[in-house]
Parts: C-alpha cells; structure tokens; sequence
C-alpha cells in the first residue's frame, strides 16, 4: 500500500511539470482527437464503397466510388499532416519537462546539505540526474505520443460500433475487461522490478565513475572486475525478470485481439445473413471489422507504454527523491552580511557528531583573536577537518556557538562567511577553464597584472609561462599538463589573488616539493599577516612558527600551546 501511494505522489509531481505546458497539451489532445475521428471515419467511407460496389444490380456508380476513394486520399494526408504536428508538440512536451526536471535537480544538488553528498557515491548521483532522467523521458514521450492516441481511439471506436450497431459494440464492451486485467497484472508485476533495475544501474555507474579514477592506484584490477562482474550479474537479473514480464504483452494482447475480432465477425455475419442485409449492410460489417481492428490495436499500445511507464515511474521516483531531499538550512530573514570582517573567532562549547551513535567533537571551546596564527595537529580523525568543516558552516553545530567577531555564524549569510575565508586544501579543484579564469575564480574582475602578480606569489608564474598557450591556456581537473604540485600552486595563487581577511590552510603544501615549499613558506607568511589562519599540517616547518598550536585527540584539545612551550611540557605534541 505505501508503494502504490508513494508511486502516486510520482505520478502527481510528473503532472506537475507537465501542466506547465497546458497549451501545448491541449493541443496535442486536440490534434489525437481529430487525428483518430478522421481514421475512424475512413472505414465509414470504405464501407459505403463496398455496398457501391456489392449493391446486387449489376450496375455499378463507378463516379461515386471514385469520389469517395479521394475523400480517403484527402483525410489520409490531412491525418498524416496532424500527426506529424502532434509528434512534433509532444516532442516539445517531453523534452522541456525533462530539461525542467534536470534544472531542478542540479539546482537541488547545489543547495543540497555537504552530509548528503558525503553520504552517497557521486555515481549513484550522477546517475539519478542523467540515466534515470533518459529513461523517464523515453518513457514520457511513449505515453504522449501512444497513450493519449490509444484512450481516445478505443472511446472513439466504440462511438461508432454503437452507431453501427448496438449489439456488437457490447460484444466488444464485453470483451475489454479481459485485456484491461491483462494491462493490470503486467503493470504491478514490472513496476518493482524496474526500480530494481535502476538501483542496480545506479549502483554499477557508481562503481564506474570510482574506479575509472583510481583503478590503477593500488593494482586493484581484479578486485574491480570482481565486483563489476557481481553487480553486472544483478542487474542481468532484474533485467531479464523485467524483460520477461514485459515481453508477455504482445502475445497475450495478440491473443485478444484475435478474440474480439473473431466475435466482431461471428456476430456480425449472422447479423447479415439473418436480416437479410438490412440490419446490416455487407460495407457495414466490413467498417464494423475494421473497428474490432482498430479497437484491439490500442490495448496492445497500451500495454507496451504501460510496461515502458513502469520503468519511466521507477526512474522518476528516484530522480524525484533528489528533488525532494530537504535543502541546506537557507539564511534566516535577519541573517547579516559580514563586511570589514577583524577576524576574532571564537567556539564556545561546540559539540559534533557526523552520525548519532558515534561521538567526535565535545564541549570544544577556544578563543582566535585577530592576525592569530592556529596550527591544528593530531592523529588521522581526530576532528581537524570536521572543525574546518564547522568553520565554514559546511556542517552546523549540534550544541554550543562558533562566532565571528561576536556574531554567531549561524545568523551570518553562508556567503559573506566563506567570502571571508581563503581555503587551500590538500585536495585540488581545478575548473575547465584557462589557468587565468582558474586563477580568478574567487575575483572575477581580476586584472591582468594582478593575475600575473599572484601567480608569481605562489611560484606558478614560471611554469605557467612554460604551457602551450601561457595563462589562456585551457586545463581541467583530469588534464594532464599539470602535475598535482602544480595544481596546488593554482589553488594559492587564488588565494594569493583575493587575500580575504581569514585563511584556511589545510595540508595547503601536501603536493610540493620541498625546495618550492620553502619559498612558499615566506609568502604564506607576509600572507598571513593581520590575517586569522587555521593551519592543518603535519609537517614541523608548516607549524613551528604558529602562535598557538592546538593538539587535538578525538575531537577534544588535549594541549595548545607555542612549539617550543609544547616540547618543554613532553606530553601528547
């Protein structure tokens, strides 16, 4: 029961998207009416030639024949015409809907919580937005352009076989719970296995997108095959079940069509025969067999799209799943911008937990007054990072305060707040884009001299001059022009280039060698002049020169203290 509701509710938020192009829905109902009125007339006209034709007097109006031949000439171009306007409309429909879908899922993606990207492999991500949004528009695009197509020909049809003649039209009637119980157990039966299907696709592009960047790093070549081969396995699985289930349409609404049209014909044979052709016309039966025709042809439509709709649902549910998810905290209507920012942080019994049952941090307090040096040291999961992460309001607190010149960064803007920290993290970022545009990421209306200036702060200068096209030329995270070392020297440079009033260096120089780092070292330090820096390193030359250095051991400070106070005391440092 809580599936059917919830595949409810992924029902009404597809009409959602959709009624935002009630116009063009309109129009391609209007044009499926008139397209199925006009092919269920011309059985009409052919009727009316064969009794022209079968009339029994020898004599034979070969001129009305004709003209009713180029009635059928005419309507079929006009249907021809109708349909490719409304294959055209649908279109439209189905691509702006998927378009919409996918803006607001990477718009989601960007206000989403840091803990729901950190929670979910990036594939399993990436698939929700790309293959399950194809999937859901194949199936989208079957439904407008055969479902509406079928509903109003099966309704149209039984229109016309009641104005023929009632007592076939409810041999038909009859008949159609068969092929709607037949629709019905081919729909519950693929529906869950379609949303298998595309959990285990989801899971197999996760798997994908991890080892296509770290395949070769530690010879893990047959334990990836391995597990491919597992998750290639379940999703052949569920595959071949859904399949099977699918595949069952076609024969058992064959099978009923057949059984209708043999009714239509029995029925109607002995209705010529025993009237005499009065009650029904030899052309008659003919329009009357060509309606059971036509009549059966939709379920069988409908059946197919059906099937396709459980997969498309099953895609779309998961895709409406990202949607759905609960957006970062936004700023509150009184929340202020941080402008001429001192750079006096404090955390007042600050307590964190990425998960409930595991503690990390706890009643952490301390006190950065402006231009203050901090080097964060400690075992691997101490909490350095995680206190980085509260720093940037990338997680929130679960108790206590962490503010910025007296104002608690929760009643802050997100945005004012990072604007003034400068993060160079041990893992690099590097934009498609040229090194000038990576450079000036954090200041747009950077100059030229001010680009060139801040690379050569960082000693990014000289091998930037060395690259193909200087500063315009184009890298990316994977290029391979530039080493790690080097892209690390582009994520300083920015920082050398905005100079924001607080800074974030954590394990900034990880990638460079020692004889670069050591002229870093003294930019960093007219760098960090009257500016509050948070340092995170290992290395002793990084953090000798701190003012204060927090030792932390499971998200407490066991220690703090300059470099030299720490060795005399002889404890955890």
């Amino acid at each position: 029961m809580k599936k059917a509701k919830f595949k409810s509710s992924t029902i009404k938020q597809v009409l959602h998207y959709v009624r935002n192009y009630k116009l063009l829905l309109f129009l391609s109902i209007l044009f499926a009416t008139v397209t199925v009125a006009l092919s269920l007339y011309i059985p009409i006209i052919v009727g009316q030639a064969i009794d022209l034709l079968a009339n029994g007097q020898g004599k034979i109006d070969l001129d009305k024949v004709l003209v009713l031949l180029g009635n059928i000439g005419i309507i079929a171009i006009i249907i021809a015409l109708l349909q490719w306007i409304m294959n055209n409309i649908n279109n439209k429909i189905t691509y702006n809907v998927v378009r919409d879908v996918r803006n607001d899922a990477f718009e989601k993606i960007e206000r989403l919580p840091l803990k729901y990207i950190d929670s979910r492999s990036h594939g399993e991500i990436v698939s929700k937005v790309i293959a399950d949004v194809d999937q859901f528009a194949d199936g989208l695009l079957m439904g407008f352009t055969q479902l509406f197509t079928g509903v109003v020909t099966i309704l149209g049809t039984i229109v016309f076989l009641i104005l023929i003649n009632f007592k076939i039209a409810l041999v038909v009637v009859l008949l159609t719970p068969l092929s709607l119980f037949i629709a019905n157990f081919i729909a519950k039966k693929t529906y869950s296995m379609f949303s298998t299907q595309s959990s285990a696709r989801a899971e197999q592009t996760a798997i994908i997108d991890e080892m296509v960047g770290n395949l070769k790093a530690f010879s893990h070549e047959d334990e990836a095959i391995e597990e491919f081969d597992k998750v290639n396995e379940k999703l052949k699985k569920c595959s071949v079940k859904a399949i099977f289930f699918s595949s069952l349409v076609n024969p058992t609404t064959r099978f009923v069509n057949a059984l209708v049209y043999a009714s239509v014909a029995l029925v109607g044979a002995f209705t010529v025969t025993s009237s005499g052709g009065v009650a029904l016309t030899v052309g008659a039966l003919s329009s009357v067999l060509s309606y059971a025709t036509q009549y059966a042809k939709p379920f069988n439509e409908i059946s197919c799209v059906v099937s396709e709709l459980q997969n498309a649902l099953a895609c779309a549910e998961r895709t409406f799943a990202l949607i759905n998810e609960e957006p970062e905290i936004s700023d509150g209507e009184n929340a202020i911008t941080l402008s001429s920012v001192e750079g006096n942080v404090s955390l007042n019994d600050v307590s964190f937990s990425y998960t409930e049952n595991q503690r990390l941090i706890e009643n952490l307090c301390l006190d950065v007054k402006k231009g203050q040096r901090i080097a964060i040291v400690g075992p691997t999961g101490c909490g350095k990072t995680t206190l980085i992460n509260l720093l940037m309001r990338f997680y929130d607190v679960k108790s206590g305060a962490i503010s910025v010149d007296n104002n608690d960064i929760r009643g802050i803007t997100r945005a004012s707040l990072r604007e003034s920290y400068g993060m160079v993290l041990q893992e690099t970022w590097i934009r498609n884009a040229s090194i000038r545009d990576n450079i000036a990421i954090g200041k747009p209306d950077a100059t030229n001299e001010e680009i060139i200036e801040a690379a050569k702060k960082s000693h990014a200068h000289n091998f930037i001059k060395r690259l193909p096209n200087g500063y315009d030329t184009i890298v990316s995270e994977d290029s391979s022009l530039l080493s790690q070392g080097q892209k690390q020297l582009l994520c300083i440079a920015r920082i050398m280039l905005c100079l924001p009033p607080m800074l974030i260096l954590d394990e900034a120089t990880s990638s460079i060698d020692t004889r670069t780092e050591l002229k870093i070292q003294d930019a960093f330090a007219q760098m960090m002049k009257g500016r509050t820096s948070f340092i995170v390193a290992h290395r002793l030359s990084t953090i000798r020169e701190a003012d204060v250095i927090l030792v932390m051991n499971k998200g407490q400070i066991i220690e703090q203290g300059t470099h030299d106070e720490l060795l005399a005391r002889g404890g955890f440092y």
